[in-house]
C-alpha cells in the first residue's frame, strides 16, 4: 500500500467543509421530516375537507338549477 500523501491546506478545510455541509444537511432533513411534513399533512387535510365542502355547495346548486320549473315562455315579438 502506498504511503499516503500530505493533504495540502485548501485540502484539509475543503475536507472539513464538506463535513459540515453534511452534519447541516442530515440536520435539514430532520427538520423537515420532524416540523415540516406532518404540519403540511395537517393543513392539506383541512384544505381537503373544506373543497369538500364547498364542492357540496356546488352539487346543490346544480341541482337545486336542474330541478327548478322552467321559465314562462316569453311572449311573441311584433
Amino acid at each position: 500500500m502506498p504511503p499516503e500523501v500530505p493533504r495540502q491546506p485548501w485540502q484539509d478545510r475543503l475536507h472539513e467543509t464538506a463535513a459540515r455541509v453534511e452534519d447541516e444537511l442530515r440536520t435539514f432533513a430532520n427538520y423537515i421530516n420532524d416540523e415540516v411534513v406532518p404540519d403540511v399533512r395537517r393543513h392539506s387535510s383541512e384544505a381537503l375537507r373544506t373543497a369538500a365542502v364547498e364542492l357540496q355547495k356546488l352539487a346543490q346548486k346544480l341541482d337545486d338549477v336542474r330541478n327548478a320549473p322552467p321559465p314562462p315562455p316569453r311572449p311573441p315579438e311584433a
